[in-house]
C-alpha cells in the first residue's frame, strides 16, 4: 500500500485491513464522480472530502462511504461509458 498511488480509504479491524472502492485508481476516481455532487447537496454541511478523511476513523462514517460507494457502483453499472469493476463493484457491509 503506497500512500501516492493507492488512492482508497483503509480501514483495520483486528489487524485485517479492508479498503474502500474499487482497486483502480480510474475507477474510482469515476466513482467518486457520480456521486460527489449528490452527497454534497444531501448534506449541506458536510463535505465529501470530509466524509473520506472521518471514514478513516469512523465506524459510522466508513458505512455511509461504503453505501454512497454502492450508489455508485450501481450508477456505473447503468451508464455504458464508465468501466464495469466486475466483483468488486458493490463492497462488504460488515
Amino acid at each position: 500500500m503506497n500512500a501516492d498511488t493507492d488512492h482508497r480509504i483503509y480501514f483495520f479491524a483486528n489487524g485485517l485491513g479492508e479498503a474502500i472502492g474499487p482497486d483502480d485508481a480510474e475507477l474510482h476516481a469515476q466513482y467518486e464522480a457520480l456521486i460527489w455532487e449528490d452527497y454534497e447537496r444531501c448534506h449541506p454541511s458536510d463535505s465529501f472530502d470530509a466524509l473520506r478523511h472521518r471514514a478513516r476513523f469512523s465506524k459510522e462514517d466508513r458505512g455511509l462511504l461504503r453505501d454512497w460507494m454502492n450508489v455508485a457502483a450501481r450508477r456505473a453499472r447503468q451508464t455504458q461509458p464508465v468501466r464495469q469493476a466486475g466483483r468488486n463493484d458493490v463492497y462488504p457491509t460488515s
